[in-house]
């Protein structure tokens, strides 16, 4: 159970407040003066201190002060609300210098109180989860970067260097990054190179895959939302935007984001604010945004489905991802690095390459890109012996064999069919190929998900 320690002297309103407190679940435990205080939080730290300024034996703002300069971090992230008395503006301003989380001003009200609490508990839970991903992401024994020697690569790495040091330096607000290439190719190593390339590296980095998340949360979880903004919202919750402050957030598929999430995501880029669900309160927000995209967006404004405001707003700074097959010598560069990578995880010794493996992964055309040929590497990798990975292991040609055998199959099929009978087959192919995902079956036929699912309605799959 959540624990709130109450420094309040007036008892009656302490009790008050206790009460309400102990009403939403929460464990309460009340000191009436600065002395009763100290010895309570030195036997344990509550989730949150509820502090008054006036108390009989001293300031609150000495005992804030006094909680700030320990060395222990528990007490220098503990989450303070100081109250201050209506009128006495310069007791908050002071108290939010020495690291309050929020104040609140007397007579509180009290539906107020657990809105803030609320809001500081949840704000509380993002901020453990992204020091643990800090942590996480420090020991990493590979950091981030773009694997080539090709030309493409080599400008391309530049271009990212180029424009994190240029946002370094900027006092305005930061430019969007759009990232365009084929399934596969790297979208996200590009944009984590970028956000380890600029002096914010240190900061959260907030991946969102905007065709993963359902259309009905997709909302609540970008924006935030407050309590009882719908049903189930028991307490106040900050978003993926709010999660990325001072970081990079990478709206990865931002093609596939609807219609109406996509004005309020212009708002946001336009403003740099972000307003939770229920709320109409307005939060100032310093990310670094990086969207990516493998649909051509112009052609979406086209047919009416991405607006063309926001696509204006995306494209100020492009850059272009090639498709595997165009990078050359990179392949070997890519295949040494994933062998060695997946080598590691497992706890096996190196792989190499026979000859003929080798070749064979030059002369293969790679639809898949990147990502596919890290998975037919992990697959080799686990399945060869004496850590040689010859063609066999591969199995390039036994995959390429059913493709050409599908292909065959479908042409001699499509000629006895309707053109709505050729439509349905293609989506249920997408769907059996992904496993159900329909985000992804969309993806590879060029739909977005709102005309994918209208067509499984339409066809009743």
């Amino acid at each position: 159970m959540l624990k709130v320690h109450l420094v309040e002297d007036e008892t009656l309103f302490a009790k008050s407040v206790a009460r309400r407190i102990e009403r939403d679940g929460y464990e309460v435990e009340i000191s009436a003066t600065v002395t009763q205080a100290q010895l309570s939080l030195e036997n344990g730290l509550p989730d949150i201190l509820l502090l008054d300024v006036r108390l009989p034996d001293g300031s609150g703002l000495d005992l804030l002060r006094e909680i700030r300069m320990r060395d222990d971090n528990a007490w220098k992230t503990l989450a303070v609300i100081i109250m201050t008395a209506y009128g006495e503006l310069d007791d908050a301003v002071s108290a939010m210098k020495l690291g309050a989380t929020d104040y609140l001003k007397k007579p509180v009200d009290l539906d107020e109180l657990m809105l803030t609490i609320s809001k500081v508990l949840a704000n509380k839970q993002v901020k453990q989860k992204l020091d643990y991903s800090h942590l996480r992401d420090s020991q990493l024994v590979d950091k981030t970067t773009l694997i080539g020697s090709s030309k493409a690569v080599t400008v391309l790495r530049q271009q990212i260097v180029r424009i994190a040091q240029l946002v370094d330096k900027s006092t305005d607000t930061h430019p969007v990054v759009l990232i365009r290439g084929e399934t596969g190719t790297g979208k996200d190593v590009a944009a984590r190179f970028y956000h380890q390339s600029g002096s914010w590296h240190d900061k959260p980095y907030v991946h969102v895959d905007c065709a993963s998340l359902p259309n009905e949360l997709i909302e609540a979880e970008l924006f935030g939302y407050e309590r009882g903004a719908f049903t189930n919202a028991h307490q106040a919750k900050p978003g993926l935007i709010e999660a990325a402050e001072g970081g990079t957030l990478f709206l990865d598929e931002v093609g596939e984001l609807p219609l109406e999430l996509q004005a309020k995501l212009l708002n946001v880029l336009e403003r740099r604010v972000v307003r939770r669900l229920g709320s109409t309160k307005e939060i100032t927000i310093s990310a670094h945004f990086v969207a990516a995209t493998n649909r051509n967006l112009s052609a979406m404004v086209a047919e009416g489905s991405f607006r063309s405001d926001l696509l204006f707003r995306l494209n100020i700074l492009e850059l272009v991802l090639p498709p595997l097959t165009e990078r050359g010598d990179d392949i070997s560069l890519l295949v040494v690095h994933f062998v060695a990578q997946i080598s590691r995880r497992y706890g096996l010794s190196p792989a190499t390459l026979s000859a003929d493996a080798l070749a064979e992964i030059q002369q293969y055309t790679w639809p898949g890109n990147i990502r596919e040929l890290q998975h037919v590497l992990e697959r080799a990798v686990m399945l060869c012996q004496q850590s040689v990975i010859t063609s066999t292991d591969l199995l390039l040609q036994t995959q390429a064999a059913t493709n050409n055998t599908t292909v065959t199959s479908d042409k001699v099929q499509f000629e006895q069919m309707k053109l709505d009978d050729v439509e349905k087959y293609l989506i249920e192919q997408a769907l059996l190929r992904n496993h159900g995902n329909v985000s992804q079956s969309a993806r590879q036929l060029g739909l977005t998900r709102m005309a994918m699912r209208y067509r499984m309605d339409k066809y009743q799959l």
